[in-house]
């Protein structure tokens, strides 16, 4: 792959270019921050090194809309996404995801009575979420999603799921059920509006079923400069207040809006109404404040960008061991972006379903943690600070002393 080339906008200078909104339609978005030939999946797992380095990639120009706040990547072509049974991106290998799914499925099931009710998942990817709300609740369900793997998950509830290994669409819109949920599918969704109004028509006149999504928030990636959170695969970035508009002028009423998992995860829930919903939730931030992050973000990013390869820099010259910890779409926006890929050796990663596998761009094996009790690395860079402890107990287990570094 060759060499990537980021380009921060400073949005001083009033540039727009002609694109239309996904979201709500206005002719006109603000490009604040470009990243030249990334691979265009992260996800994809290569067999072979040479497949590897051979992906195919595109651009990211992200355009802000001063209309509705929605930032998206003009840049994106969709004829390019490609998930597949060979795209993995499951979590449910991470104590600390599973305990944050374990406790989010619990507060649905009593918020929403989900008891012998009929569930549909979109983007479902392996089906892990799904079978816990089934399996918890006793419930039916049904996950559409490219990437699923039927029987990848042993649950109790396996005979009760059936699983569509496609693109959601209007041709299962019949597939509506007593709740609807959608977890970190949308943000790979070019055109939003169309998407969500998909949903709404599917749902009909049926007023009491109620919908749940769940994407990154894009709040936290302005304002920390969370490079690591922009790729390819993410076409669309929401924020609280972009989030609410647009599921309000699809025909939702917003019922909460918040954020979890140390603030990461953006959660909307809403119900369908007959007429447009005015009201605004008090999480929702005005569109001043959205352009407000967004020039914060374009004007500081490239600070940060050269402080981190400077410290690889360094880190390489002194003959430091660096191995990143987790090889999913932070990593591959990490090393890419910054264009450090040859001052990284080795990436570990506690999916078994990656070992053995190469990263695509990057070419890069994948390998167990078990290969840092011989590796013996000077410093572990963790894509998600979120899984430092667990991360620092699995060391401690195997007796690897070293120093983390979190993102």
């Amino acid at each position: 792959m060759e060499q990537s080339i980021l380009k921060p906008v400073d949005l001083t200078q009033t540039t727009t270019v002609e694109h239309s909104c996904p979201s709500c339609g206005h002719k006109e978005l603000t490009p604040f921050y470009e990243v030249r030939n990334v691979p265009v999946h992260s996800c994809l797992m290569m067999p072979t090194q040479q497949e590897a380095l051979e992906f195919p990639c595109g651009d990211i120009v992200l355009g802000f809309c001063e209309h509705c706040g929605f930032i998206t990547n003009v840049a994106y072509n969709a004829q390019m996404a490609a998930y597949a049974p060979n795209y993995e991106d499951q979590q449910s290998f991470s104590p600390t995801f599973n305990q944050f799914a374990l406790d989010l499925a619990n507060r649905l099931i009593e918020k929403y009575d989900l008891h012998d009710k009929n569930i549909v998942e979109i983007g479902c990817s392996k089906g892990d979420f799904l079978l816990l709300l089934c399996e918890l609740g006793n419930n039916r369900g049904v996950g559409i999603d490219p990437s699923v793997v039927t029987g990848r998950v042993a649950s109790k509830a396996n005979d009760r799921v059936r699983f569509i290994q496609d693109y959601y669409s209007e041709r299962y819109s019949k597939y509506v059920g007593d709740f609807i949920c959608c977890r970190h599918t949308l943000e790979h969704i070019d055109q939003t509006a169309e998407f969500v109004q998909t949903v709404r028509r599917s749902v009909g006149d049926r007023l009491n079923t109620a919908v749940f999504f769940e994407i990154p928030d894009t709040t936290r990636v302005l304002r920390e400069m969370a490079f690591e959170d922009i790729y390819y695969e993410h076409c669309s970035y929401f924020t609280p207040g972009s989030l609410a508009r647009l599921f309000r002028g699809c025909g939702f009423e917003v019922t909460d809006l918040y954020r979890a998992y140390g603030e990461q995860y953006l959660l909307i829930e809403a119900q369908p109404v007959a007429t447009l919903s005015q009201e605004i939730h008090p999480v929702e931030e005005t569109l001043v404040q959205a352009a407000e992050d967004v020039k914060y973000f374009a004007t500081q990013i490239n600070h940060k960008l050269q402080q981190w390869k400077q410290y690889l820099q360094q880190m390489h010259q002194q003959g430091k061991r660096l191995v990143v910890w987790g090889s999913g779409s932070k990593c591959v926006a990490f090393l890419t972006t910054l264009n450090v890929g040859d001052l990284i050796q080795h990436v570990v990663d506690i999916n078994p379903h990656r070992h053995g596998k190469f990263i695509p761009g990057l070419g890069k094996e994948i390998m167990s943690p078990q290969f840092l009790k011989e590796y013996k690395p000077d410093q572990v860079i963790v894509m998600n600070p979120i899984y430092c402890n667990e991360i620092q107990q699995m060391l401690d287990e195997m007796g690897v002393s070293t120093q983390i570094v979190p993102l």
